[in-house]
């Protein structure tokens, strides 16, 4: 099993990892059928047979890792893989062990064989997870770049740089402070984006973000923010929440002669993270273009971090677009993963 910083564990109270892990796990199971068969009638016999041991040790199984997550994400790969076969080994083991007493006629092979074939399968679904994991490395790294060349939009650096030409004269330190919150923002845009980053991190980004918008459109924007009860620690991917903010502007207020109301909530609740940003929308006026571009790829970076325990949905209601974010609600600091 490849070792090093470059492989983690599954998180195992993720949804589309148990699914997996549950598919692979049948698939395994539909293999050893048809090797043992001589054809496939014989074979779905076979599998139909083998569920019996198969699915209450996995079950059980995925149970007891789910309930260890926590704690494996603080071991090294090496002790937290060890961990993993073990509980798999133990589970099918001691169900084995339930059969042969409640079922003492039943040929249900034996207890090496039980183990062996437990140990390989939980060798090959980790196997399996870490090919998933390195594969999509790049995938971050490439959704990162998209993210980048999506957000910085000309118009916005332009409107920009006019903001603090006309203030240069008049008022200098609100120019300075304008090319300072460019700069903060441009310089988190071309970082490293992989890892998690903390909600009070991505909070004042978009203030940053904010503060130029409002410097630029004046009273045409007014922001609401809703935040002061979230979690601050918080972890969720970078530039999630300033992109849904300038979505709103670009699309919402932009091209609205009057303007409006950008609100912003940010909240848990029931072990989630929920952000939700709101625009005024004209029924009437054509959407600008690039609207699902931004939107579609937030959705491929939550993809990507919590795979199908996170999701984005729009709707509108009230003369509003509404955009909600909710994802799984992890505590740490800005080098969690």
């Amino acid at each position: 099993m490849p070792n090093g910083a470059a492989v983690t564990l599954p998180d195992f109270r993720n949804l589309g990892v148990l699914l997996r892990a549950a598919l692979v796990a049948q698939l395994l199971g539909l293999g050893a059928a048809l090797v043992k068969s001589a054809d496939l009638a014989e074979a779905a016999r076979t599998f139909l047979g083998m569920t019996a041991m198969l699915e209450p040790a996995l079950l059980l199984a995925l149970l007891a890792l789910f309930f260890l997550s926590p704690w494996l994400r603080g071991q090294t790969y090496a002790q937290g893989a060890a961990v993993v076969m073990a509980v798999v080994v133990l589970c099918a083991t001691l169900w084995n062990l339930f059969l042969r007493l409640r079922f003492p006629d039943a040929d249900l092979g034996s207890i090496m064989r039980t183990v062996l074939l437990a140990g390989g399968a939980s060798f090959v679904l980790l196997g399996y997870f870490n090919w998933r994991h390195r594969a999509l490395s790049p995938a971050l790294a490439e959704a990162r770049l998209q993210a980048l060349q999506s957000r910085i939009r000309p118009h916005f650096l332009f409107n920009s740089l006019n903001t603090v030409l006309s203030l240069l004269r008049s008022s200098p330190r609100q120019a300075e402070a304008v090319l300072e919150n460019l700069a903060d923002l441009f310089r988190v845009q071309m970082a490293d984006n992989r890892q998690l980053s903390p909600l009070a991190r991505e909070l004042e980004l978009a203030r940053s973000y904010a503060h130029l918008e409002e410097m630029r459109l004046g009273e045409r924007l007014k922001l609401v923010w809703k935040v002061d009860n979230a979690p601050q620690d918080a972890l969720l991917p970078p530039l999630v929440l300033q992109p849904l903010l300038e979505n709103a502007v670009y699309h919402g207020i932009e091209p609205s002669p009057e303007g409006g109301a950008v609100r912003v909530d940010v909240f848990a609740k029931d072990q989630r993270l929920n952000v939700v940003v709101r625009n005024p929308i004209q029924e009437t006026t054509e959407r600008r273009a690039g609207n699902r571009m931004a939107l579609s790829n937030i959705r491929e970076r939550l993809a990507l971090h919590f795979d199908a325990d996170a999701r984005l949905t729009t709707h509108v209601a009230g003369g509003e677009f509404i955009v909600q974010v909710v994802m799984p609600l992890r505590r740490g600091t800005a080098d969690a993963a």
